[in-house]
């Protein structure tokens, strides 16, 4: 990438993009509170359907995902999709609105592939949902996704995503650390399950999804 003015701000909107907080925002306006002091503490869709509200969990990952393929789309127009994808996903994990304390960025992720190739788009969120059948852990289906990705990549040779899809998975990886040990003690709730407080909320940016 040849750096300039253009690139840079665009690139800079890309994180500003993937920092907005649409699981916090929806379900304040929805009067449910601060879906940071409900079930597990997450901003992302999964948590938000702890309160219940599956339409406002619904456009919580509809946005999120919109995120990615939004900063994707913009940023193929300039040929920087590559690291507009990393900075809408680092965005929603980072962002800057919530001190660094953002969400685990598989939604956002999962969007950028959308607009990277649809066809690895669509592998994604079609392992998600089997995973997710089989198991019923939204945070595992997650991980075992994010290890399909590189490999899809490679085995069909998406030219230039191996870098860029090994970096963003290992980052959800280290995002998720804690659900690995939940998931490990046999801890981690399934998805729909309802809370009214944090099961585990440290403060640190890897509690937030």
């Amino acid at each position: 990438m040849i750096f300039n003015l253009t690139n840079g701000l665009l690139l800079i909107f890309a994180y500003l993009m993937g920092s907005i907080p649409f699981g916090l925002l929806l379900t304040r306006a929805a009067g449910l509170g601060d879906i940071r002091s409900i079930g597990s503490g997450n901003i992302g869709a999964t948590n938000v359907l702890r309160t219940g509200k599956k339409s406002i969990a619904f456009l919580t990952l509809l946005f999120d995902l919109l995120k990615g393929w939004c900063a994707v789309f913009i940023g193929q127009k300039y040929g920087i999709e590559l690291w507009a994808a990393v900075l809408a996903v680092m965005g929603h994990m980072f962002p800057v609105w919530l001190k660094f304390r953002g969400g685990k960025g598989v939604a956002t992720y999962a969007g950028a592939l959308f607009g990277l190739s649809f066809p690895l788009g669509m592998q994604a969120l079609l392992g998600w949902i089997a995973f997710l059948i089989i198991f019923g852990y939204s945070s595992l289906s997650a991980l075992l996704v994010t290890i399909l990705v590189p490999l899809s990549v490679w085995l069909w040779h998406y030219e230039g995503l191996l870098g860029t899809t090994i970096f963003l998975s290992a980052l959800i990886w280290v995002k998720h650390y804690e659900n690995i040990q939940r998931l490990l003690k046999g801890e981690e709730p399934k998805v729909g399950k309802r809370g009214t407080k944090p099961e585990q909320n440290t403060g640190t940016s890897s509690n937030r999804s």
